[in-house]
């Protein structure tokens, strides 16, 4: 379970700052939602307004943390909520794009279930 988590944690940490980087550098073409989907207005309502932005520091951010090895506890705690928006983005208002939601998913619980002792303190009741 150590390797597989290694492994998960390297690759969400390389899928989080290759698209992160990417909201600025524009290297991998992502084609715009539906006009008038869901999906179409949820973008134009974070997108302009800089909300986008700040995920997408964060995104950077947690994606450096996870592939240098420390603070990975952060990590996995700034990229959590990111991981449901992208899962819940994706299965109810893109209504497609489930391979990747799904594999960003897996790896996260994957990294996580790798850090015990994280797990335990976020679920311990005080």
């Amino acid at each position: 379970m150590k390797i597989a988590s290694l492994v998960a944690r390297y690759l969400l940490g390389i899928i989080f700052v290759v698209f992160s980087l990417n909201m600025w550098l524009h290297f991998i073409p992502v084609p715009p939602p539906a006009e008038g989907s869901p999906a179409a207005a949820f973008m134009g309502a974070i997108y302009p307004t800089g909300y986008l932005s700040v995920v997408k520091v964060l995104e950077l951010l947690g994606g450096i943390l996870l592939l240098s090895g420390r603070f990975v506890n952060l990590a996995l705690a700034i990229l959590g909520p990111i991981v449901i928006n992208i899962a819940l983005y994706h299965f109810f208002l893109v209504k497609g794009g489930y391979p990747m939601a799904i594999l960003v998913v897996i790896l996260a619980i994957v990294a996580l279930a790798g850090r015990r002792e994280f797990l335990k303190s976020l679920l311990a009741a005080k």
